[in-house]
């Protein structure tokens, strides 16, 4: 399982790799005001959307049941299920693109009320949302195939595609001056992204013999049970699918340049939770999934240990670090082209915020593959609405109680996501099915010792180093310092105390 995670991980960074050269792209080219408000507004629709039609689904209510009849060797009848639910997710997704083509003006309006007062903003946000839109479709059959793939064990591409749409809005923003600004390039940018990525994993996929094959969407009893997951799942969701929705209308209300803050803030805290937080949660559902259907409870449980020792272990140093120099790290990433400084700052109070979450958000996953694996969707829908409800208040009295702006939206954003970890964790342990083993709990000092030393040295390298170069450069050989004393700090902490760490063979 080590392995696979390294497979993912590694494919997933460099996702996240490229994905911030595309950042530090659009910072520089859209700045921090109306035209990219307008934008990260538009790419809501293919990343949000596509957590409820694809990962968000196919991975909780699909993955488990594929994977239990490929565990029970049932090929062709994983095959037909397969074919089944791709068929009524096309004739969905064509019912929604045209809907959301034809009604898109009323969609921003409930989306970004704020937005109505600025006509100019209010048309390019339209504009955009109607060229960003169709990647969700095009990108369907790539979520599903993935699924398939992780299944059988062949993590690499499922992993790898993300690439290409980093690379496509790269590609467009370099040509920015073929359109009519560089928020529309970047727009474009995203649909060209889809279709690559559409080539590319339908390849990856017919390597291994998978295919998927559209037929006029019946109904079975397959199909019905999958719908109910998939009712239950969009609503356990709901923290990835709604809270960036209220995120957005919120973020509206105040001043421009505020829902800006809040994805590059977003974006930095997603480094370390989509290379090694999201790289775990997907290769352990279908690990426990398998050990499940085949009646081994005991290897699903020390599985699942594991990887929430490691999560911690990988989370919880960068919490630490975004929660010590939060605006060292803003300033040197995006402080640059049309992206001031005051912008930079702005984003590092919701930076400081996620970071307090990030450990959570990481844990999710983890904890909700109790569930999933077990082909409960219900009990994780539960958690989520009583965790969303408690995030929509803490927001609201953050914001307009507390006056704390964005960092009132990010910090609701992290204290939700500990209340679902808490709730999943207490319904998981009730029920006897969540197992907390004696090297989770061994690992959780070093792990604790390990994130304090982290974000001390990261401090006090930016601190020593910030002087060694001048001008606009003093961030980021501050920034530049505290990477090199945190990473000397944390692989310290862990080669000391290695005997009690989830590191398998490392640790000899």
């Amino acid at each position: 399982m080590f392995k696979r995670f390294l497979s993912v991980g590694g494919f997933t960074l460099l996702s996240r790799l490229t994905g911030f050269a595309r950042d530090m792209l659009l910072a520089w080219m859209l700045g921090g005001g109306l035209i990219s408000d307008a934008f990260f507004v538009a790419f809501v629709f293919p990343n949000n959307f596509r957590a409820i039609f694809g990962e968000g689904t196919i991975n909780p209510a699909f993955l488990p049941r594929y994977a239990a009849l490929h565990a029970r060797g049932e090929y062709a009848k994983a095959a037909r299920f397969a074919d089944a639910v791709f068929s009524w997710q096309i004739a969905a997704q064509i019912l929604l693109l045209a809907a959301a083509i034809i009604f898109m003006p009323g969609i921003i309006r409930l989306l970004a009320p704020g937005f109505a007062a600025n006509p100019v903003q209010f048309a390019l946000t339209v504009s955009l949302a109607r060229v960003t839109f169709p990647y969700l479709i095009l990108t369907l059959v790539a979520v599903q195939l993935s699924a398939m793939l992780n299944t059988i064990e062949k993590f690499w591409a499922a992993a790898a595609w993300s690439n290409l749409l980093n690379l496509s809005m790269i590609a467009t923003l370099i040509c920015w001056r073929w359109f009519p600004n560089a928020a529309y390039a970047a727009a474009w940018g995203v649909l060209l992204g889809g279709v690559a990525q559409l080539v590319f994993i339908t390849w990856a996929a017919s390597r291994e013999g998978l295919r998927l094959k559209l037929s006029w969407p019946r109904w079975s009893a397959e199909i019905k049970e999958f719908f109910i997951a998939f009712g239950a799942v969009t609503i356990g969701a709901g923290s990835v699918v709604i809270l960036p929705f209220i995120d957005t209308i919120i973020a509206s209300l105040l001043p421009t340049g505020s829902r800006t803050a809040l994805y590059y803030a977003d974006r930095i805290n997603q480094l370390p939770l989509g290379v090694l937080g999201i790289a775990l949660g997907t290769v352990l559902l279908p690990e426990m999934s398998r050990r499940l259907a085949r009646g081994d409870s005991a290897g699903s449980n020390a599985a699942q240990n594991r990887s929430a020792a490691t999560s911690l272990l990988l989370t919880l140093p960068f919490a630490a670090v975004f929660l010590a120099i939060p605006g060292t790290i803003m300033r040197a990433v995006f402080a640059h082209g049309a992206f001031h400084t005051g912008a930079a700052m702005l984003a590092a109070t919701a930076l400081a915020a996620y970071g307090a979450g990030l450990p959570a958000m990481a844990l999710v996953r983890i904890v909700a593959s109790t569930f999933y694996a077990r082909h409960d969707t219900l009990t994780p829908a539960r958690a989520t609405v009583t965790a969303i409800i408690v995030n929509i208040i803490l927001k609201v009295i953050f914001v307009w109680g507390f006056h704390l702006g964005v960092a009132g939206v990010a910090l609701g954003t992290a204290l939700g996501a500990w209340i679902n970890v808490g709730l999943l964790t207490w319904f998981g342990h009730s029920r006897a099915l969540l197992a907390i083993e004696k090297a989770f709990v061994k690992a959780l000092p070093p792990v604790l010792i390990a994130a304090i030393a982290t974000g001390a040295a990261a401090w006090a390298g930016a601190w020593m180093a910030a002087p060694l170069l001048p001008g606009r450069l003093t961030d980021v050989a501050a920034l530049a310092g505290a990477i090199t004393l945190g990473t000397l700090a944390y692989g310290m902490v862990v080669w000391i105390f290695r005997r009690a760490l989830p590191l398998g063979k490392f640790a000899q």
